[in-house]
């Protein structure tokens, strides 16, 4: 009775997984049917960005024997673990030999950072910082075409509608003056020496002197424009650092006080226990308000174990910049080491 119950049972499953696989492999074959092929593809997003005011001579130019980038695929697919500690990252990011080149291209650029810097309120250690770490200081800005990784992209499906979007902002730059073959940048299709996506350089790019597009992969005075623009655009404040690092009391911190929703002035973090990195009391008359983060590694058993720093409002644009923790932190410990020297 037992061994014909199984039998039963067993049956039911392989046809029930079999039926599974049959539905999904009529799917498959569905999706695959009503995917057009690049070529056909391509002609259809030709006259969609004719009919968005393109010029025929940047769809020709730009969009003329293109195919997708098998590499481009393979990196937008994968999804590698991350393992790297943030005293790893941290140390990569502001290597001694980082550091050296930045503090000799301030001295180089001194004049024109010092006048971009009054112009857009951004001090020149933090447009040099982001400099080096979005492409260490145009030494690693990415070795693709940007119009045929981000066809590539707004073709292979996954977030189709936002490269897409890219690509149509992509040709509006070439429509501006910026030849298609100049404009290199990463697999994603961030461009130049600040990593402006299209949309991005649209909106925040400028152009230092004269007239023109916005020379983001060659031309330095429109790099630290640009950055410095982009960052006094979406919050930058003036006067004010974006934090530092701290030492906790022995006791810790209760776990409520932690995360970038809390904010207390820095005499509250003080009467709290958080002291400077040095075990130096906290400046009280500054009259900024602080949250508490800790930087943690990307492990279920370091939570609540990262080092602790009290980030400001500047912190958060360095966020809005780039969505991670550890780049914010970066950044600014770069501009810091920049700025102290």
């Amino acid at each position: 009775m037992t061994i014909r119950y199984c039998h039963a049972v067993s049956s039911a499953l392989a046809i029930l997984v079999g039926g599974v696989f049959v539905l999904c492999l009529m799917a498959t074959t569905a999706m695959a049917q009503s995917q057009p092929d690049f070529a056909e593809w391509l002609n259809q997003f030709r006259r969609d960005a004719q009919a968005q005011g393109i010029s025929d001579a940047t769809i020709a130019a730009a969009l003329t024997d293109i195919a997708p980038i098998d590499k481009v695929v393979e990196l937008d697919r994968r999804q590698p673990e991350f393992t790297l500690t943030f005293e790893a990252y941290l140390s990569h990011v502001v290597k001694p030999e980082r550091v050296a080149e930045g503090l000799d291209l301030l001295k180089q650029n001194e004049t024109l950072l010092a006048d971009v810097a009054k112009r857009y309120g951004v001090p020149p250690e933090v447009i040099v910082a982001m400099w080096g770490v979005e492409s260490n200081f145009g030494h690693l800005t990415g070795g693709f075409q940007v119009v045929p990784a981000l066809a590539t992209l707004a073709y292979d499906g996954r977030r189709s509608q936002y490269f897409r979007t890219e690509l149509i902002d992509a040709l509006k730059i070439i429509d501006q003056g910026i030849p298609a073959n100049r404009m290199q940048g990463s697999w994603a299709g961030a461009m130049g020496q600040c990593q402006f996506m299209p949309s991005t350089y649209l909106k925040f790019a400028r152009k230092w002197n004269g007239e023109g597009a916005p020379d983001i992969w060659q031309e330095r005075a429109d790099i630290f424009a640009s950055t410095a623009h982009y960052l006094s655009q979406i919050g930058w404040h003036g006067g004010q650092s974006w934090g530092q690092a701290v030492q906790l009391p022995e006791h810790g911190m209760a776990p409520q006080l932690i995360g970038l929703d809390v904010k207390h002035s820095l005499k509250e973090w003080g009467k709290l226990g958080v002291r400077s990195a040095d075990g130096k009391p906290l400046p009280v008359s500054s009259g900024i308000r602080a949250s508490l983060i800790l930087a943690e590694n990307a492990k279920s058993e370091d939570a609540g174990h990262g080092v602790p720093y009290l980030v400001y409002d500047n912190f958060r644009v360095l966020m809005r910049w780039n969505k991670s923790v550890f780049f914010a932190l970066g950044a600014g410990t770069l501009a810091d080491r920049l700025g102290s020297k």
